[in-house]
């Protein structure tokens, strides 16, 4: 098993080319950006041709599981044996500059490359029971686990973590030396995802019985 302090070591195809300093392959800070997040988009070759979508995900160690419709377009691409993008994307920070070329973002992503592996039997159970835990702890012991017929309508893929890449933007304005005079506020707008009060839905009560 890999070190969490060890580096990914992506092929170069699969590497950042842009902003050199803000492309990271640390094994520890990959996982945190992941862990962090809850919807991947996915890029695939489609029947019609380039497709991207939207997807819930959870990290169990080396790879990322996915789960979809059975029939979606997707689930039969990676059935085939396309390859899948991932795509995770935390904004931090809106960066307002001086000037408008420096206007910015603070950012943490990751992309990952890979064939996916489809999962099946008690493997494709856990890994649902994973994915329930990651939208509440302690919930796949209280929830109904998915029924045969559900089973089979549902799709679980991993992708492993290997053509793996991060990329991070931090700090306030980057702007040229002759704009620092300008009259014009800079700085950085926080942004974060917080997860709020609960909402109880209304239909029933504690007991599982219909309400009024």
């Amino acid at each position: 098993m890999a070190s969490e302090n060890s580096d990914y070591s992506p092929d170069k195809a699969f590497r950042p080319r842009r902003a050199p300093g803000r492309e990271c392959f640390d094994r520890a800070t990959v996982h945190a950006i992941l862990d962090d997040g809850y919807v991947a988009h996915a890029g695939f070759q489609g029947a019609q041709g380039p497709e991207i979508i939207p997807v819930f995900y959870v990290r169990a160690g080396e790879r990322v599981l996915i789960h979809l419709s059975a029939k979606a377009g997707l689930s039969m691409a990676l059935k085939r044996g396309e390859a899948v993008t991932l795509a995770v994307t935390h904004l931090d920070g809106l960066i307002l500059a001086r000037s408008a070329f420096h206007h910015s973002m603070n950012y943490r992503s990751v992309i990952i490359h890979g064939a996916a592996v489809e999962l099946a039997g008690e493997e494709k159970a856990d890994a649902l029971d994973l994915m329930v835990e990651r939208v509440e702890e302690g919930r796949s012991a209280k929830a109904r686990r998915a029924n045969a017929q559900e089973m089979k309508a549902t799709a679980v893929f991993a992708v492993p973590l290997e053509q793996v890449a991060a990329k991070l933007r931090t700090g306030g304005p980057k702007d040229d030396p002759e704009d620092m005079a300008l009259p014009v506020w800079a700085g950085t707008i926080p942004l974060e995802l917080i997860r709020g009060k609960p909402l109880r839905d209304i239909s029933v009560d504690a007991e599982g019985v219909l309400s009024d």
